[in-house]
């Protein structure tokens, strides 16, 4: 939150990210408080990309990147696959 990612940052995420790139936004109460709808983040990298850039908060985290693959650290069992492979 405190060094949030630019924008060329998000493009290589979604670029990379081998879960739906919707799934990087959070869908909490500032989501709904915004009164945002989930329909416009599938399969819609630039709009996940532009609203991040907005609101940081709806980022959802933990998000692990490498140079080649980037996946959502949900559940927490996935963090382990993806450091060992």
């Amino acid at each position: 939150m405190k060094t949030p990612p630019d924008k060329a940052a998000l493009e290589h995420l979604v670029s990379v990210l081998e879960d739906p790139v919707e799934d990087l936004v959070r869908k909490d109460s500032q989501f709904k408080k915004l009164e945002l709808n989930p329909d416009d983040y599938v399969n819609n990298p630039s709009a996940v990309v532009d609203l991040l850039l907005q609101r940081k908060a709806l980022l959802q985290r933990p998000v692990l990147v490498s140079s080649t693959r980037a996946i959502i650290g949900r559940p927490k069992d996935r963090i382990a696959n993806f450091l060992s492979s």
